[in-house]
């Protein structure tokens, strides 16, 4: 439950900016620093502007340049300073401050905070919108350690001064969530939006830390920052910690997979290996240097649902995680807005994995009614000059053929349009794959470990088959029925 503060007023829903900075201002237990970089000090002003300020704010700075923020918080080793390490070292340093200059003994009921960003705005050009990393380092009782959030900024206005006033209604919103919301890290999440449009400005992560977020699953948070339309895809290490998809991706080699994963397969595994294997064969592939991505949309996570499962999310990203996979997600229903995604990051050699059932699909124009340009549009996108499709081979049940690019049958009037990109080496079909594996369905897979249908445990790793038992993961049932 949130800390009972004194001198807190009562707000209806959704209190404006304004009305949480004033009830901030008028409460007596909140007091800290504001240290704001690059945006001007907008989330200050909105403090200042509220009135009643002086209980609560300490210090309120801007260590604009360059030479006095290495004074302050010391040169970065990159010589970067709108990174995340910067963030953190900028709330230490504010929060020392207050340990060390104020003394406890004569305010032995504060709750200290310091809050902080450090930004990028829109250039001069106006080319480049900007980006940045805004926190609060926060108590919720005098003697307690404190807790951290950490998010991760795009802007998406085309004016500076926009962007600045845009970012001061955030910060006023994640300091008032912090010590309002703490409670309900969904609720503080939908809070950080509270009189923002959503187009205008962009959360791709965030991470809660320390004793009064304990029980926060980070992972899920940044599912439901694409779930709120907050941002369109996150990533989450092998570790299972979030990052940041604009500072893993850069200038890398991209190598994807889609599917949903639930579970891991033979199959999948087998696509990954010899789709690296291919991917790694183009002369412009570093392979010390190349990113393989697991990715799920949502439409991979809900399964038909109204919703997402949150467990069964959970579950598979776990699996993943156990076998050293990084994992995406994205809201990207079409392949050619993931491509576009990725070449936002990277200049470099890029593709995708998939399957030959769902090449035949790529190549369906109902799928792109939505485009102007229609299936010309979406391959234009998808098969930019970067990127290359490794196709895996697909036997439809109780048939022999095993279908691939070379004897891929389409629409008539989409085999021209098809062939044009083959011809083009944007298909590269995997040759050395398992053919034992392409008996894998998984829709029936999935109903035989719920049925307790016997014989499901060949088709899954071994280490994935003992999770699933052991953990009793997608609705699994011990009883085998022969």
């Amino acid at each position: 439950m949130p800390v009972k503060l004194k001198g807190d007023i009562e707000l209806k829903s959704a209190p404006t900016p304004m009305q949480k900075a004033l009830k901030i201002n008028l409460n007596q237990n909140i007091y800290g620093s504001f240290a704001e970089i690059g945006a001007g000090q907008e989330t200050a002003r909105n403090f200042f502007r509220a009135g009643a300020s002086s209980g609560t704010i300490a210090k309120a700075m801007s260590a604009y340049s360059k030479e006095f923020s290495d004074a302050i918080y010391g040169r970065e080793a990159d010589g970067r300073y709108v990174t995340k390490n910067r963030l953190k070292k900028m709330l230490i340093h504010e929060t020392k401050l207050l340990e060390e200059r104020i003394d406890r003994k004569q305010f032995p009921d504060r709750f200290y905070f310091s809050y902080a960003n450090t930004v990028a705005t829109i250039d001069f050009a106006k080319k480049y919108k900007g980006h940045g990393w805004v926190g609060i380092r926060f108590q919720l009782g005098p003697y307690e350690d404190y807790n951290e959030i950490i998010l991760h900024v795009r802007f998406h206005e085309n004016d500076a001064k926009h962007q600045q006033e845009t970012l001061g209604k955030m910060g006023v919103n994640l300091i008032y969530g912090a010590f309002y919301y703490n409670d309900n890290p969904k609720d503080l999440l939908a809070s950080l939006y509270d009189y923002i449009d959503k187009d205008k400005i962009e959360i791709d992560m965030i991470n809660f830390s320390g004793p009064r977020f304990a029980f926060v699953d980070n992972r899920l948070m940044s599912l439901l920052l694409v779930k709120n339309g907050f941002t369109d895809a996150v990533m989450f290490g092998p570790d299972g910690y979030n990052l940041l998809p604009a500072d893993e991706l850069y200038k890398k080699n991209i190598l994807a997979l889609r599917g949903s994963f639930r579970p891991v397969t033979k199959l999948a595994l087998d696509m990954l290996e010899k789709g690296l294997a291919k991917f790694t064969e183009e002369t412009d592939v570093n392979p010390e240097k190349t990113d393989l991505i697991l990715e799920m949309t949502l439409d991979n996570l809900t399964n038909g649902a109204d919703d997402i499962n949150e467990k069964d999310f959970l579950d598979r990203v776990n699996l993943l995680s156990s076998l050293n996979q990084m994992v995406m997600v994205t809201n990207f229903r079409e392949y050619y807005r993931l491509s576009e995604y990725f070449s936002r990051f990277t200049k470099e050699r890029m593709g995708l994995i998939i399957g030959a059932n769902h090449l035949i699909k790529l190549f369906d124009e109902n799928y792109y009614k939505h485009l102007s340009g229609g299936i010309l549009e979406a391959m234009g996108k998808l098969l930019n000059k970067k990127m290359k499709l490794y196709i895996y081979p697909y036997k439809e049940r109780g048939q022999d053929e095993i279908i691939c690019s070379r004897n891929m049958r389409l629409d008539k009037k989409m085999q021209d349009l098809f062939e044009y990109f083959k011809n083009d080496g944007k298909f590269v079909d995997i040759t050395d794959y398992d053919e034992q594996l392409l008996n894998t369905y998984n829709r029936e897979l999935i109903d035989k470990i719920q049925k307790g249908i016997a014989g499901w445990e060949t088709f899954v790793p071994d280490e994935i088959a003992e999770q699933i038992k052991k953990n009793k993961l997608f609705g699994y049932n011990r009883l085998q029925l022969s």
